[in-house]
């Protein structure tokens, strides 16, 4: 199921994005389409509009999808769009619900691309060797390692957790984190030091083989309106090698009841 699910989506995205073929969303898309995209409401009308619009206002769009990640019903997209020639654009990842057939929700959170990163890596590319994905790599293997580092980090505050699962040379694309273990483990330490009340709930893993991808809120305390981040790992040989994460603040209003999450 999950390689039909990322065949439609990518179909359904390259159509809908690339050539702005709206017939698309009749042939794809559910008639109870649940949005959380704050700045557009539920259902195809609704999407057709949004994407007439966008296609508009940015006539010259181009983008390319870096990573493709499906688990069950879930498929997700990472990109890298740029609305307006000359500019950096930004770094998408959107989140696919795919039941029976039709797409029935989607999730999205999107970061402009800074003019430059302390590491000096771009926000898309694979650095950690080989390019592409291992055939035979587990997804289920991959997720309990980063399951655990989450867990450790998030309930235990142990950065230590950093040289049981992650390994050197290790990858950063956050654009203000260095590459390596030790820049993750002071990353970390410095953020729970400064954010003693720092929350992250969890609200869904996508993993597919050596990826993992994790949709989860991003508060500084309980009254933080927030954010919603997407931290993407890969992982080999039982440890995680590269990261990227797109984190985009959550509005005072959206255009649909769902929340970002």
């Amino acid at each position: 199921m999950s390689t039909e699910n990322k065949e439609l989506v990518v179909h359904f995205y390259n159509e809908l994005f690339a050539k702005g073929n709206l017939d698309v969303i009749d042939k794809y898309v559910g008639d109870e389409y649940i949005q959380h995209n704050p700045w557009a409401p539920n259902g195809t009308e609704a999407l057709r509009g949004f994407v007439t619009g966008f296609r508009s206002r940015y006539p010259e769009l181009q983008y390319e999808v870096a990573r493709v990640i499906a688990e069950d019903d879930l498929v997700l997209l990472h990109s890298h769009a740029v609305g307006e020639p000359g500019t950096k654009g930004q770094v998408v990842v959107d989140i696919f619900r795919v039941r029976d057939g039709k797409i029935v929700e989607h999730w999205d959170v999107i970061q402009d691309v800074p003019d430059s990163t302390v590491s000096g890596n771009d926000l898309h590319s694979t650095l950690s060797a080989p390019a592409g994905q291992s055939s035979d790599a587990s997804g289920a293997a991959s997720k309990q390692v980063v399951s655990a580092l989450l867990d450790a980090l998030l309930t235990d505050r142990d950065v230590s957790a950093w040289d049981r699962y992650a390994a050197d040379p290790y990858y950063a694309h956050n654009p203000k984190n260095l590459n390596g273990v030790a820049a993750a483990k002071e990353a970390f330490s410095s953020a729970f030091a400064a954010l003693p009340d720092l929350r992250m709930d969890v609200k869904r893993i996508i993993a597919d083989g050596e990826y993992v991808a994790v949709h989860h809120t991003f508060q500084v305390n309980a009254d933080d309106r927030g954010a919603a981040v997407v931290d993407i790992f890969r992982v080999q040989d039982g440890k995680i090698v590269e990261h990227w994460d797109v984190f985009q603040p959550v509005p005072e209003k959206s255009a649909n009841d769902n929340t970002m999450f």
